[in-house]
C-alpha cells in the first residue's frame, strides 16, 4: 500500500489504548515482576525456584512488549478518521462489502499494533485493507487465500472516530 500518506498511521483512539497499555506496564506491570524477582532471589537457589524462573519469564515478556509498544507509539503519525474526506478507501476508513454469496460484512482499516478482528478493525498492512485501497462505492476486488479467491464488492464508505 504505497500510496498511503503515513509511514505508521494510528487512529487516535488505538495510539490513546497503546500508551496506556505501555503505561500500564512500564508503572504497574514491571514494577511487581522486579520486585517478585527480587524476592525469589533472595530465598538462595535460583535454579530450583519457580518464582524466581517464572519471574524472570516474564519480565523478559513485558519487555518485549514495552519494545514493541515504545517503537510504535514513538514513530507514529495520530490520524483522526473523522477528519478525512474521500470517496475512496484509505487509512481510517470505514468499509462495509458484500461477498460472492452476500454476505455483508463491515470493517475500519487501522494501524499495526491496534488491529483486532474480534472489534471490526484490520491492519492497513493487511491483504484485505491492501485489495481495498483506492477503491470506491460498486468496485470489485478479488481476494486471493489459501482457501481460494473471493470475490467482494464495496457497498460503503465512511470516515468516522473510530473507538
Amino acid at each position: 500500500m504505497s500510496q498511503i500518506p503515513y509511514r505508521k498511521p494510528l487512529t487516535r483512539a488505538g495510539y490513546q489504548r497503546l500508551a496506556e497499555e505501555h503505561r500500564q506496564l512500564l508503572e504497574e506491570e514491571r514494577p511487581k515482576v522486579v520486585d517478585g524477582v527480587a524476592t525469589a532471589a533472595a530465598e538462595g537457589d535460583r535454579s530450583e525456584n519457580a518464582e524466581y524462573i517464572y519471574g524472570k519469564k516474564r519480565l523478559r515478556e513485558i519487555d518485549k512488549r514495552l519494545r514493541y509498544l515504545t517503537s510504535l507509539i514513538d514513530e507514529a503519525q495520530v490520524v483522526d478518521p473523522e477528519n478525512i474526506r474521500s470517496d475512496r478507501i484509505e487509512f481510517g476508513a470505514t468499509v462495509t462489502i458484500v461477498d460472492e454469496e452476500g454476505l455483508e460484512k463491515t470493517w475500519s482499516i487501522v494501524g499495526m499494533g491496534e488491529a483486532d478482528a474480534s472489534r471490526g478493525t484490520i491492519s492497513w498492512q493487511s491483504p484485505l485493507a491492501k485489495a481495498l485501497h483506492q477503491k470506491k462505492v460498486g468496485d470489485f476486488i478479488i481476494l486471493k487465500r489459501p482457501a481460494g479467491e473471493m470475490e467482494y464488492e464495496v457497498l460503503a464508505i465512511e470516515y468516522r472516530r473510530i473507538t
